[in-house]
């Protein structure tokens, strides 16, 4: 009969594994407490010594996107109605606001107005950028507002800091046509000034040509007229479609729409012309004068009207930063944080001293183990043979 031993049950085996690691933590228990305390002391000592720094903070409301009062009229005037969907388009302002205040630009501008190449001891451009961004951070939140903190370690120069970068955005913001009101004012305000010139040189040539009775007869004014602004609807559906292929493909709807419709335009304007016969050639000059002059007249009408809508509008949205907190000279340090230095350097310690008893007394488990020391020496020649 044999006589080997039953092999223990499972729930003694782990109750005896967990002694055995309550007997090597009880063993070792003056190393795992005592030097954890006594690194965290140290630690602690030396944040004493470290450089207190401060932070700065500003909030601010970046300038707000209302609906468009205009949007009405634009879809009136058909041709030119897809011109303010086409130039508008800022789905996420902060996100973009926030990019600008990363930006080389705006890091430059502070850089050369604080000389932070002086202050942060860099000696080149990039060094310096890395520097700054690396001691500022924006935020934004769900309300809508931006958050921006400058950290340094003068209290008065971190406000300075976080103010001046509110100083630049608005300042890069003047040459940036960032909203769709501040988009299609600037749209219009081109195509106006080039229409005016336009204007006053085709009221000049009309007016070099005379007034000639049978060029009247044979196209009477409201024909021309009607040419005229036919082929200005022309015009403004073909900006239209140009703008339109920015952001649609050519299969779209809309676009197809589009298309169908300066057809249509081009069609009935083709209509006209043979239907106001051949004049003679005086006649001729007189009324391609007469239809230049009031097609620019026609486009100067258009773009004027849109011109002062978007102004309007531009105004409405209110396109200057609103600061809601300025940035002022902190009373309290923001780091070093002493209390979390010296309590996370202690857990640190202690939890890496605790896996280096636990291995230790491994390892000196595997030696007694003949099968265990032999894998150890194998080991150990390996090692130095790659030597």
């Amino acid at each position: 009969m044999s006589s080997h031993p039953a092999p223990l049950p499972e729930s003694d085996s782990d109750e005896t594994d967990l002694l055995d690691l309550l007997q090597t933590v009880a063993e070792n228990i003056r190393l795992l407490v005592l030097l954890p305390l006594g690194v965290g002391l140290v630690a602690l000592a030396i944040s004493f010594i470290i450089t207190p720094t401060f932070t700065g903070t500003t909030v601010f409301l970046p300038p707000q996107q209302q609906q468009s009062n205009a949007s009405a009229l634009l879809q009136s005037l058909g041709a030119l109605g897809g011109v303010a969907s086409a130039t508008a388009g800022l789905k996420d302002p902060n996100a973009q606001y926030v990019t600008f205040l990363k930006s080389r630009h705006i890091q430059d501008r502070l850089i050369e107005r604080f000389k932070l190449k002086e202050r942060y001891d860099v000696e080149l451009q990039f060094d310096a950028r890395k520097e700054l961004a690396g001691n500022t951070k924006v935020t934004s939140g769900k309300d809508g507002l931006l958050t921006l903190t400058a950290d340094d370690t003068d209290p008065v120069f971190a406000a300075q800091l976080a103010n001046a970068y509110v100083e630049e955005l608005s300042k890069l913001m003047e040459l940036l046509a960032l909203t769709e009101a501040q988009q299609r004012r600037a749209f219009f305000e081109s195509k106006l000034q080039i229409t005016k010139d336009k204007l006053t040189k085709a009221e000049i040539e009309l007016s070099a040509s005379g007034v000639n009775s049978s060029a009247i007869k044979s196209n009477p004014q409201a024909a021309v007229e009607t040419v005229a602004r036919l082929q200005a609807e022309i015009a403004g559906q073909e900006i239209k479609l140009a703008s339109m292929r920015n952001y649609l493909a050519e299969t779209a709807p809309a676009l197809k729409q589009a298309l169908a419709e300066l057809s249509a335009q081009r069609l009935e304007l083709s209509k006209l012309e043979k239907s106001n016969g051949n004049p003679s050639t005086t006649d001729n000059e007189y009324i391609t004068r007469f239809r230049e002059f009031k097609y620019q007249e026609t486009l100067l009408e258009i773009f004027a009207k849109q011109y002062e809508l978007a102004k309007v509008d531009e105004s409405r949205e209110g396109a200057a930063i609103q600061v809601v907190d300025v940035a002022l000279a902190p009373e309290k340090k923001s780091k070093p944080r002493k209390g979390i230095i010296a309590v996370v350097t202690t857990l640190a310690t202690g939890t890496l001293l605790l896996l280096f008893v636990f291995m230790r007394v491994r390892y000196r488990k595997a030696v007694s183990d003949p099968k265990a020391a032999d894998k150890i020496f194998a080991i150990k020649q390996a090692l130095r043979r790659t030597k």
